[in-house]
């Protein structure tokens, strides 16, 4: 390609690596789109578990760009690198659809899933920061082209986002728990997809300005060429300073875990968020100004993790909101949960060219924001996003489901903010970042992600569930408590009562005793009342919701650990497909008709209103700061824009 073609437009490697990470990002996508539903719908893990556990996995997926990206820095350049990554991520695809293909032996399921998820876990960690990092080199340092290079790519990974819970949304999530292992099949032939174009056409379009070969090399060989002796370019971290930010970060992860009472993942999470940064900015090699722009990394990191545990609630919480409080009918039929998932993804691909022409236009007149400037920004418009959702719940009674435009508005305003922050900041680090350090600090600015991801997940478990999944048994988990719980079950059909009145469910003697319970630690006696109990109808229709074919159901004190709690007892019969032959499998479901509201930092979370309004505060306190600090950070940026 010639330089006047690249000067006037953008190289092809560009749109190359646009199609590569649109299809990375549709296998993602589409896996998330369906994963705290195949969680709550197939394996009948509570909302607080599937929360826990999404947020788990979300964090550490962007937990392993460090190591990827260190890899790569050290070793063994971007491409490598991303091939690795493409490979175990196909793989761990393929396990998802084992679990979905056996999700009604619930410890065999739940096994494949955890090792598909380890499989993802990684793969994410050797593809993510090294495609992204290539973006920048395709272009002559200082070229003011590369934040709409990062916008256009950021619309590739949103066309795969786009796409992605619409088709895996209809194969997989389909009202029928079988049925999710075809979305996750779908997500693994997105990935080899992706895996067969960059394998096939990188050495064509990833080239630099002059014709050179791009991530052959480790980072660090190629920051040699510039200069006199590689002692230069060596990141200096000596025994001592590991020693140091090592001890540092085992303080830390027993503060959380002893202190805090924080999960093994959440620990580590949080405690290498902040030792690893501090390990990275000790290398003495790095001058004043290197170690002044890092820093600026650093903070706008910090405010970005408030911003991702706010927009990630899109795959927990509000996926929850949208399967049962939202009314999803159009058009004579009822729209998919995982279909909202798209709407973010489909306002950036429409509104990411007008980015592009507002920050163009603006750099042309020398009035374009500074990036510290612009994630400010990003983080009022969650806020409002969230400020809309609110009013639009505030008053309404449970049971009763809100129009969906209220969910769409959110997510389009959610875009807007999204426009202004995440690009930019991808932009930014590629600025800052000295050379030798560029996939490394990349991986830190997805390690904040990583943060906020995992915080996402335990705010999602706050969601205050009207009614509480508290045990599932089946015939192949637990056959002693099915086999009581069945036998002593009313053939009640509990559907048929007036829609306008409460339910009235019959009691019957149950008893669980602590022998049967080999699998659970939760439920261990049960003892009837001697009257029928009332459920109200939106229970009812809660409880349905996550069920295909409920028959029969009776009411019952449970004794949960030391507390007895209001339980509704359900049984639920579904087909399923194992090893091409079908086969019946039954449920027994205990249900929680009170349980306890949740609280974060002593705010009683009673409904949805207060839940909403958590984020309103909580992103726009952080927009506020960032924006007054935004002045020191962009003189700490050393001319860089």
């Amino acid at each position: 390609m010639s330089k006047t073609s690249v000067k006037s437009g953008h190289p092809k490697g560009l749109y190359f690596l646009f199609f590569t990470e649109m299809w990375e990002r549709f296998s993602y996508y589409g896996m998330r789109a369906l994963f705290v539903l195949f969680m709550t719908k197939a394996l009948l893990f509570d909302k607080a578990l599937g929360s826990q556990i999404y947020g788990s996995y979300t964090g550490l997926v962007y937990l392993t760009p460090l190591l990827g990206g260190y890899m790569a820095d050290r070793y063994w350049g971007n491409r490598k690198s991303i091939i690795i990554g493409g490979v175990l991520m196909a793989v761990g695809q393929f396990f998802m659809f084992l679990a979905g293909t056996f999700y009604n032996e619930v410890g065999l399921a739940s096994m494949m899933m955890y090792s598909g998820l380890g499989f993802l876990i990684f793969g994410n960690g050797f593809f993510k920061p090294n495609i992204s990092t290539m973006v920048g080199q395709l272009y002559p340092q200082g070229d003011k082209r590369v934040d709409s290079a990062f916008t256009i790519f950021y619309m590739g990974i949103n066309l795969g986002a786009f796409i992605a819970p619409l088709l895996c949304g209809y194969l997989g999530d389909t009202g029928q728990p079988g049925d999710f292992r075809w979305g996750f099949l779908a997500a693994c032939v997105g990935m080899i997809l992706s895996l067969i174009l960059f394998i096939w056409l990188k050495n064509k379009y990833i080239v630099t300005p002059d014709g050179q070969q791009i991530g052959v090399a480790p980072n660090k060989a190629r920051e040699t060429a510039d200069i006199d002796t590689a002692e230069e370019v060596k990141a200096n971290f000596n025994s001592n300073t590991a020693l140091i930010w090592g001890g540092a970060f085992v303080g830390l992860f027993a503060l959380f875990f002893w202190g805090l009472k924080m999960d093994i993942i959440g620990c580590f999470i949080f405690s290498l968020t902040i030792a690893a940064p501090g390990f990275i900015i000790s290398d003495p090699t790095l001058s004043k100004v290197e170690r002044s722009r890092i820093w600026v990394i650093y903070i706008v990191a910090f405010f970005v993790i408030f911003f991702w545990s706010a927009f990630e609630q899109a795959g927990a919480s509000l996926t929850y909101f949208a399967e049962e409080q939202t009314n999803r009918s159009l058009f004579g039929s009822v729209v998919p949960a995982s279909y909202f998932q798209s709407i973010n993804a489909v306002a950036i691909v429409i509104f990411a060219p007008l980015f592009v022409w507002l920050w163009g236009g603006l750099g042309k007149r020398n009035m374009e924001p500074a990036s510290p400037y612009k994630q400010a920004m990003g983080l009022m418009l969650l806020a409002l996003g969230y400020l809309v959702i609110a009013f639009g719940v505030k008053g309404v009674e449970p049971g009763v489901k809100v129009s969906m435009l209220w969910l769409v508005s959110l997510y389009t305003i959610h875009t807007f903010g999204e426009l202004c922050l995440s690009p930019i900041g991808l932009s930014m680090v590629n600025k800052l970042a000295p050379v030798k350090l560029a996939s490394l600090l990349m991986g830190v600015w997805f390690l904040s992600t990583s943060a906020a991801n995992k915080f996402a997940g335990t705010l999602s478990s706050f969601y205050p569930e009207e009614v509480k999944l508290e045990k599932a048994f089946t015939e192949n988990t637990n056959p002693a408590v099915y086999a009581e719980l069945s036998k002593n079950m009313l053939d009640t059909n509990v559907w048929k009562a007036d829609p306008m009145k409460n339910t009235e469910i019959n009691s019957v003697n149950l008893t669980v005793g602590k022998t049967a319970n080999k699998e659970s630690d939760s439920v261990v006696s049960m003892t009837a009342s001697e009257s029928k109990a009332p459920v109200s109808v939106y229970l009812m229709k809660v409880i349905k919701s996550a069920n295909k074919n409920v028959d029969r159901a009776c009411f019952a004190n449970i004794k949960v650990g030391e507390k007895s709690i209001n339980a509704l007892v359900t049984h639920d019969s579904t087909e399923v497909v194992i090893n091409k032959k079908a086969a019946k499998a039954e449920v027994i479901q205990v249900w929680n008709l009170k349980p306890v509201k949740p609280s974060f930092l002593g705010f009683q979370i009673e409904n949805l209103y207060h839940f909403f309004m958590l984020f309103v505060f909580m992103a726009g306190i952080a927009s506020v700061i960032l924006f007054f600090l935004s002045k020191k950070i962009v003189y700490m940026m050393g001319g860089v824009r």
